[in-house]
């Protein structure tokens, strides 16, 4: 496993997205990176030909890096909490890191350089989602991340991953997600619920043949003991997954952007409202045929 990156505004979310982060990089033997991005002083087509004067670049540096310190001070001392009067366990490493550019530019080229694989990053709002999803950076890094990005609720405190459930079309191209799934599982022992979701027109000899094909592939490329299939019929795919969280004792949800398809809707807003009343949990959004090992 590679180092969790953790971007951060120093917001109360980004700050317990980072606590969650910790945990994860403890049970999962890796270091983690918080990194803020820099933002120029006008937001408009025109920003990158306006000049910045040297002195309000150093300044504003300044500051990210003095926040970014504490950040990596809180975090330590919390590691040293955690740690006393236990046995010698593994302690990771807390880096930072800062650049000018948009956020979405900020993470894929930190991503990239520094080879990570996972990008935890907080949410905001009730619920977490409102907000976030109709934020522009939030949607923007969604839909551009060739990596996993884990959306970790404001107000959610880690817990043991047990179940995570990862919602499914069936289609070739989650295979290879479900096996970076299984790579992140693998360290919890967690149970991986793939979970089909379908409308009312749902015909049981029809589509009961491709959902056989595709188990069966699941078993012959993942090489993980804890797979289990559920397929819950429902009016949509939003209250399928309503159902799911309320009645699955899940501890994540796991979903592939596609677009098109119910998360692209989601993230421009039109299930918003529905769906987040049951995203109080990590939420885990992984690129279309994405193969990284998480």
């Amino acid at each position: 496993m590679k180092t969790i990156l953790v971007p951060t505004d120093f917001s109360a979310p980004a700050n317990n997205a980072a606590r969650y982060a910790l945990h994860l990089a403890k049970s999962m033997k890796t270091g983690i990176r918080l990194c803020s991005a820099i933002s120029v002083p006008a937001e408009a087509p025109m920003a990158p030909q306006i000049a910045w004067p040297l002195e309000d670049y150093t300044s504003i540096k300044s500051f990210v890096t003095e926040q970014l310190e504490l950040s990596v001070e809180k975090l330590e001392r919390k590691l040293d909490e955690q740690a006393e009067g236990l046995p010698p366990a593994y302690q990771p490493a807390i880096g930072y890191s800062s650049e000018v550019g948009s956020v979405t530019e900020v993470i894929r080229n930190t991503m990239d350089e520094q080879k990570m694989s996972l990008v935890v990053m907080g949410m905001s709002g009730a619920g977490g989602l409102s907000r976030f999803f109709l934020g522009s950076n939030s949607r923007d890094l969604v839909e551009k991340a060739s990596f996993p990005v884990l959306l970790i609720p404001g107000d959610f405190t880690y817990q043991p991953i047990k179940k995570i459930a990862f919602a499914t079309d069936l289609s070739k191209g989650d295979i290879e997600v479900i096996h970076s799934l299984a790579g992140m599982a693998r360290y919890f022992n967690a149970e991986i619920l793939v979970s089909h979701i379908t409308d009312e027109k749902y015909e049981n000899h029809t589509e009961q043949r491709e959902i056989d094909d595709f188990l069966t592939e699941v078993s012959d490329k993942v090489n993980y003991p804890q797979i289990y299939y559920r397929h819950v019929k429902s009016i949509d795919v939003d209250r399928g997954l309503t159902w799911l969280y309320e009645h699955s004792q899940i501890d994540m949800l796991a979903m592939v952007h596609r677009p098109h398809q119910f998360l692209s809707k989601l993230i421009q807003g039109s299930h918003t409202q529905r769906l987040a009343k049951h995203i109080t949990i990590p939420l885990l959004v992984f690129p279309p045929d994405c193969c990284a090992v998480i």
